[in-house]
């Protein structure tokens, strides 16, 4: 029986325990907790089986969406079936309206499932010696970073996360208005919480001697996962592959771990031919989405995505 709970009887002990094994950084509570306070849920078996709800409400809509910072979600359990997380998905309650939420590349459909998209992810498994995995690397990924390895250019860590946000709102996040001060912030809470149970790391690259932060990012970390959270980069660092340096060097640190390495994406061609040149390979993940809205309803769900 699968049941509908709201956040305060979530067990989240039992919760964060069945997610522990499946490895995945986002569904922890205490990471929900930060980026979508209140989250509810649905569990099966005394938390066999998990699927958190990230819901608003908007007009006097409930409605499901993906938080900020949160790649992946949908059904978490000990043994994952299309059927189970079919099953989850048609025991969302009625009183969300509709959904546009991402996945988990474990959650799995029938073909030709209705509402159902895929999207692109890139994982490396870093189990293998340095060697054979810098073997793997596309040729200019080689030849990039062969230029920044001659560019007298370091890793330093314990980065402040401001500091990564920075580098991100002064260059690319220029171009992105999506994002504000209280998405910002909510990144520097949920990292600085991670770096305290051990779950994250933040490093940054300059050159030798010099402060000058070139480029700089936050990475999430489980026992079985490193994941690529957020980055920025000046063009300086563009241009001396300051950021093929940087994650060249978080590869080489834990080769021979069994450790996936995530990128997190990207549906972006430019940015996934770019992870796939370390010798990843490409995962897809899926998204879901209904509406139950009335006619008018749906009128209005157009309007309001255009405000």
């Amino acid at each position: 029986m699968i049941y509908y709970l709201e956040h305060n009887a979530i067990d989240k002990a039992k919760w964060d325990a069945l997610i522990a094994e499946c490895g995945n950084i986002y569904a922890y509570s205490w990471y929900l907790d930060i980026v979508h306070t209140g989250w509810d849920a649905l569990v099966e078996d005394d938390y066999q089986s998990v699927m958190p709800l990230t819901g608003g409400k908007k007009f006097g809509v409930n409605y499901l969406f993906q938080p900020y910072f949160v790649q992946q979600l949908g059904v978490f359990s000990k043994s994952l079936t299309a059927e189970t997380t079919e099953a989850f998905l048609e025991a969302i309650p009625s009183k969300y309206r509709f959904a546009e939420i991402r996945l988990n590349e474990g959650n799995v459909f029938a073909e030709g499932c209705e509402g159902v998209e895929y999207h692109r992810n890139v994982l490396l498994d870093l189990g293998q010696g340095y060697e054979t995995l810098h073997s793997q690397y596309h040729q200019n990924t080689k030849r990039n970073l062969a230029k920044a390895e001659n560019g007298n250019l370091q890793v330093v860590d314990m980065v402040d996360p401001n500091e990564v946000i920075a580098l991100f709102r002064d260059n690319r996040g220029a171009m992105i208005g999506k994002w504000g001060d209280a998405e910002y912030a909510r990144l520097v809470d949920l990292t600085q919480a991670a770096v305290s149970r051990d779950a994250a790391c933040v490093l940054g690259v300059t050159e030798k001697g010099v402060g000058l932060l070139l480029c700089a990012a936050i990475f999430m970390k489980t026992e079985r996962r490193i994941t690529f959270l957020f980055s920025g980069l000046t063009e300086e660092g563009k241009q001396r592959q300051a950021m093929t340096y940087l994650l060249d060097q978080v590869i080489q640190k834990h080769a021979k771990q069994s450790v996936t390495f995530d990128f997190e994406g990207s549906d972006d061609d430019n940015l996934a031919r770019f992870y796939l040149g370390f010798g990843g390979r490409e995962v897809q993940y899926p998204s879901h989405t209904f509406n139950r809205l009335s006619p008018i309803g749906k009128a209005l769900l157009k309007v309001w995505k255009k405000l």
